[in-house]
């Protein structure tokens, strides 16, 4: 869609056609116009005689995240006879997040559809309503998946630890989809019953759950997580080494770089990419060669890393390669990003490392520019400055990055500027 704002009118007209999939196609583009005028119309279409148009209006409200449209369509979510819609509005409140429409979303989580149950648990959170985890715990027991992991994902947002129990009673008769949730969950919550729980995980046939249990232990930095996640180093799985050595990270296990190092000369990028980072979080300088080495790795993610660590443990001696690097990298449009490729008759994502390797530079590059490697540094960012465009230098100032504590509101912008000086206080007058 080419997004013109001169469509709005003929498309709200078009919403009166009697024509239904010109009124459904209306509704479907003004949401992706996001205009806020639109809001009226499409909430006087959600008396449409026709679901599929009322349903489609309530997905683009959901759109627009504003509270003005909470009471009709918690209205309409109380009484719509059709499923699909009660589940677009459902949908809708849990975006807009209006502590109003509690109490429809609460009458919501017995509606006979399981749809219907789910986007009212999820919309509860979302909501505000303090007491929505305590409300979502029998669900738990719903005879329909979806609607127990939402319950599941809800508890575990809210770190109720009254769900503990329930969770640790579901876990063993919880299916190969429930179980990354439960992890999750349980990391969140983080009591000692839940660190117990995630370390038997670790050893799960299943491999995603073994990767959600180690993400789950270093959530909750758990005293069990160096002992289990170290036990799956050698795993078989690359995504399990890799979670692996970030939970190792993650929670700075003493000493345990000796056997992060070995991951560097994984077959898998992804367990390359993890271990550097890991490296980096325990901040051994005896580690920097390799991590240094990573910067001619084949994978643009492991470079991106090695970036990352050798930018956050300030590493000198990185400076002129670091420095050479940002001269001859050039930022890259968002839109020349893709996302999705279709491979093999999958559709599978895509890694953006090589658009995002000038934003890296910016950031490591900036924590370099102190001490001895200052100037070099300074010149650096103000020759790689004098090459962006406005649109490139707007895009960096919203794009956060942490430079150390006290920084966090920092923006890669800002990095090209250095702080100004704080004044010299004057020195006293002489005088009689």
């Amino acid at each position: 869609m080419l997004r013109d704002l001169r469509a709005r009118v003929p498309l709200e007209t078009a919403l009166t056609r009697p024509d239904v999939a010109l009124r459904v196609s209306a509704a479907s583009a003004l949401a992706e116009l996001g205009q806020l005028e639109s809001r009226v119309p499409l909430e006087s279409t959600l008396g449409d005689p026709d679901w599929r148009v009322r349903a489609q209006a309530a997905y683009a409200l959901s759109r627009f995240h504003d509270p003005r449209s909470t009471v009709l369509l918690a209205e309409v979510l109380s009484n719509d006879p059709s499923a699909l819609v009660r589940n677009a509005c459902g949908l809708a409140l849990g975006r807009i997040g209006d502590p109003r429409a509690v109490p429809a979303l609460v009458a919501a989580l017995d509606d006979p559809s399981d749809r219907v149950r789910r986007e009212a648990i999820l919309a509860l959170e979302r909501s505000h309503d303090p007491d929505a985890a305590e409300r979502v715990r029998r669900f738990l027991r719903d005879p329909v998946r979806r609607v127990r992991i939402a319950a599941t994902v809800v508890i575990g947002i809210r770190r109720d630890h009254g769900g503990v129990e329930s969770l640790l009673a579901h876990l063993p008769r919880s299916d190969t989809w429930e179980k990354p949730a439960l992890m999750v969950a349980l990391g969140r919550i983080g009591t000692p019953e839940c660190g117990e729980a995630l370390a038997r995980a670790t050893e799960d046939p299943m491999l995603w759950v073994r990767v959600c249990a180690l993400h789950g232990l270093a959530e909750m930095r758990s005293p069990r997580t160096p002992a289990a996640a170290a036990g799956k180093l050698r795993d078989t799985s690359w995504a399990v080494r890799g979670a692996a050595a970030l939970a190792l990270g993650r929670v700075a296990a003493r000493d345990i770089h000796p056997q992060l190092l070995p991951l560097l000369q994984d077959g898998s990028p992804w367990v390359r990419r993890c271990a550097i980072y890991a490296l980096g979080q325990l901040e051994r300088s005896e580690t920097l060669p390799e991590i240094r080495g990573a910067l001619g790795d084949p994978d643009a993610e492991v470079r991106l890393a090695a970036i990352w660590a050798l930018g956050h443990l300030r590493d000198v001696e990185s400076a002129p390669r670091l420095i050479g690097l940002l001269r001859t990298t050039r930022p890259s449009a968002v839109s020349d990003r893709p996302v999705l490729m279709q491979t093999e008759g999958a559709v599978r994502l895509v890694s953006d490392a090589e658009a995002r390797l000038f934003d890296g530079l910016v950031e490591a590059v900036g924590s370099l520019a102190i001490g001895p490697t200052r100037p070099a540094a300074r010149r650096a960012l103000s020759a790689a400055r004098k090459g962006l465009t406005a649109a490139e230098l707007d895009r960096l100032a919203r794009l956060p990055t942490p430079l150390g504590s006290g920084e966090d509101r920092r923006t890669l912008r800002d990095v090209f500027d250095p702080p100004t000086p704080a004044p010299r206080p004057r020195a006293p007058s002489g005088g009689t």
